[in-house]
């Protein structure tokens, strides 16, 4: 969903409310508005806690998308959405607000990172640091083709809008999960984006992406501030990916 007239991405549910990730910009500037949520978890919080499956990094815990039958592990300090939640971006003057990217049942940290009224109408506005989560994507005709695609357009998407150019893709490489599945990396970067925001910075996107046993392309993406001081590592990020793995709800396992 695009809100107002600067490029924006959303998490949203039409059951639990929205929650943005990207830096806040003046008018048509490139980076992306804040949308508080209207009913944000806690960050200690674990809306998915139950007979749901344990996560293999010790201290973490795990963001599942029943609906794809996929899990991965977060950090203890990230908060876990629900399984409606749906996070996308859109070109900001799309009259149809397409999704360009999408990821459902995400898991956010920092959720108050940075705070803002950037489109001036009296009420400061929270930007989380990063988000990560999962998608399906039937339309990819292989998983590199959606590795490189949604990492780019994470990256365009949150902060570089309208400028494509400021986005650059690194080489797509295999990667196999500690489960065992094997697909393709890629990581998209933005530079140069102008900080008219206290919020604003350059992005940083992760997508690995497998085919699953049905043979449709489901990516997971990770996505987010880039170039700050608390920025997610490189390390971790991979570290995260690697648990990637299936999922069976109605085992739990």
């Amino acid at each position: 969903m695009t809100i107002g007239s600067a490029a924006t991405v959303v998490v949203a549910s039409a059951v639990t409310g929205t929650v943005l990730l990207g830096g806040g910009g003046e008018g048509a500037a490139p980076a992306p508005e804040p949308v508080t949520s209207s009913a944000a978890p806690s960050a200690t919080g674990d809306p998915r806690t139950g007979d749901g499956p344990r996560p293999t990094v010790a201290g973490w815990k795990v963001v599942a998308n029943p609906d794809l039958g996929i899990a991965f592990d977060v950090p203890a300090d990230w908060a876990l959405q629900s399984p409606d939640w749906v996070g996308h971006v859109t070109e900001d003057d799309d009259p149809l607000e397409k999704p360009l990217v999408a990821m459902k049942a995400p898991a956010v940290l920092k959720e108050k990172w940075c705070s803002s009224d950037g489109d001036r109408d009296g009420t400061v506005d929270d930007t989380p640091l990063v988000a990560a989560g999962t998608r399906g994507n039937n339309g990819a005709r292989n998983p590199a083709e959606a590795a490189r695609a949604d990492s780019a357009n994470w990256a365009y998407g949150l902060y570089t809008q309208p400028d494509r150019g400021k986005v650059g893709t690194g080489p797509v490489s295999s990667f196999t999960t500690a489960s065992g599945l094997t697909g393709s990396l890629a990581t998209s970067s933005s530079s140069g984006v102008q900080r008219r925001g206290r919020c604003d910075s350059d992005a940083k996107a992760t997508t690995f992406a497998f085919e699953n046993p049905d043979g449709d392309v489901v990516p997971w993406s990770f996505a987010g501030a880039d170039g700050v001081g608390d920025e997610v590592p490189d390390a971790t990020v991979r570290q995260i990916a690697r648990t990637v793995r299936p999922y069976d709800p109605a085992s739990g396992a």
